[in-house]
């Protein structure tokens, strides 16, 4: 029993021999995404561009819906002569049987209206969802050149978060933080106006 109890120390010890010896080859260094993210030059365009394509889209929608309110003033209108209690009722029945011509005008522009808006927000949402892949494509790029080169098998966010919104890193000490240098790395080649 004591041969059997000293052989399974042995082979405990050196299985955690093993392990300290693995963790100890393990090199980790960490980035904080969201700083790269937002200090990436693409990034800043990028986002330009998509302000740019809400404030079209914005002034559309606003004409569209302007067009749309007079329709609907219009209507109104029409519909208050047409139920007109000084005239006949001959003169009314024939007033709002013509009025239904502009019923289905007031409803095709709101169904317009409704539609372009709908495709209006589900391009900006693949534009920003394209972009965000972009960037982040690069910057995984760079993380994995840097990481690579420096001898690190494995690179945290260090700005991730946790379900519950907590950061999920409590502390890290910084040495291995790769944050500046994949920034920097990053927008060299910025255009000199961006710079």
């Amino acid at each position: 029993m004591n041969k059997f109890f000293q052989l399974a120390v042995l082979v405990g010890a050196v299985a955690l021999g093993s392990v300290v010896s693995a963790q100890a080859q393990t090199r980790m260094a960490t980035v904080n995404l969201v700083e790269v993210f937002d200090n990436y030059w693409k990034t800043k365009q990028a986002k330009l561009a998509l302000t740019d394509s809400r404030t079209e889209t914005k002034k559309e929608i606003e004409t569209m819906q302007d067009a749309h309110r007079k329709l609907i003033q219009n209507y109104q209108k029409q519909l208050s002569e047409a139920n007109d209690q000084a005239v006949s009722e001959a003169e009314r029945a024939k007033r709002r049987k013509a009025l239904e011509p502009k019923l289905k005008e007031v409803q095709d522009s709101e169904n317009t209206l409704k539609q372009f808006v709908s495709s209006r927000e589900a391009e900006l949402k693949v534009k920003t969802d394209r972009m965000m892949e972009d960037v982040i494509k690069d910057i995984r790029s760079v993380v994995a050149t840097k990481a690579k080169s420096a001898g690190y098998a494995l690179v945290l966010d260090s700005s991730a978060r946790s379900a519950t919104t907590t950061e999920i890193f409590l502390y890290t000490s910084g040495e291995n933080d790769l944050t500046k240098q994949v920034t920097q790395e990053l927008n060299i080649a910025a255009p000199a106006d961006v710079k």
